[in-house]
């Protein structure tokens, strides 16, 4: 049945007088001197030779389609990528133990064990270093917290946020009038891509951190500036 309705609009396309272009978009239709000739010679090869031509012309606009399409997916696909990038987010803590880290006679990094996120990966526990994915502004936040022990014994909490090494903030909570104490500094700063942030723990001070996690590092981009 279906052969049946396939041959009969067939003939009606070559016996029906029809005039139209399908160039494809922004294209004018272009006379094939061959089929014509071909028409004015041999008029049983006309049908066929015209149907191919419309074939031809067909397949060539699907192609330039296909092209098209290829190309929007392209670009959709570096616009996604390119939003996948921009999704950079840490936020760690010091201990999942109660434990105390210091005092030490050197300076030394932080190195955050409690992964609570981590979308990118850029920071690495096994440094305490957070590398910034793309240039951008990003928040961060430093909370310190340090227990001396017993009442009347020397608190001191202290610290230093720092991007390559130059310090952007400090924190310090040096004193014997209580048994615990802590400090916190929120900063929204400008990054270049590559950027290494870290918290440094500075001579003769420590920190204690439990389960409860008072000793915290955050970071996430707000927006990207390339």
């Amino acid at each position: 049945m279906r052969g049946i309705l396939l041959l009969s609009l067939l003939a009606t396309a070559l016996t029906e007088n029809w005039n139209y272009t399908w160039n494809g978009p922004g294209h004018g239709d272009t006379a094939d001197s061959n089929t014509e000739n071909i028409c004015l010679t041999d008029a049983a090869s006309c049908g066929c030779c015209v149907m191919h031509r419309h074939m031809w012309k067909m397949e060539r606009f699907f192609n330039l389609s296909l092209s098209e399409l290829r190309k929007e997916l392209e670009t959709a696909q570096a616009a996604l990528d390119g939003i996948r990038a921009s999704r950079s987010a840490f936020s760690v803590a010091l201990l999942d133990v109660r434990n105390c880290l210091g005092p030490l006679r050197q300076e030394v990094t932080i190195m955050y064990q409690s992964v609570f996120i981590n979308l990118g990966e850029s920071y690495n526990p096994a440094t305490g270093i957070f590398t910034s994915p793309r240039s951008g502004v990003y928040n961060l936040a430093v909370t310190m917290y340090s227990d001396s022990g017993s009442a009347g014994a020397l608190l001191a909490a202290c610290g230093s946020l720092r991007v390559n090494g130059r310090e952007l903030a400090s924190l310090s909570e040096r004193n014997d009038q209580d048994q615990e104490d802590s400090a916190t500094v929120v900063l929204a700063v400008s990054l270049e891509a590559g950027d290494q942030v870290s918290v440094h723990l500075l001579p003769g001070c420590f920190l204690c951190d439990s389960k409860s996690h008072f000793n915290t590092f955050t970071g996430f981009l707000l927006y990207a500036t390339d």
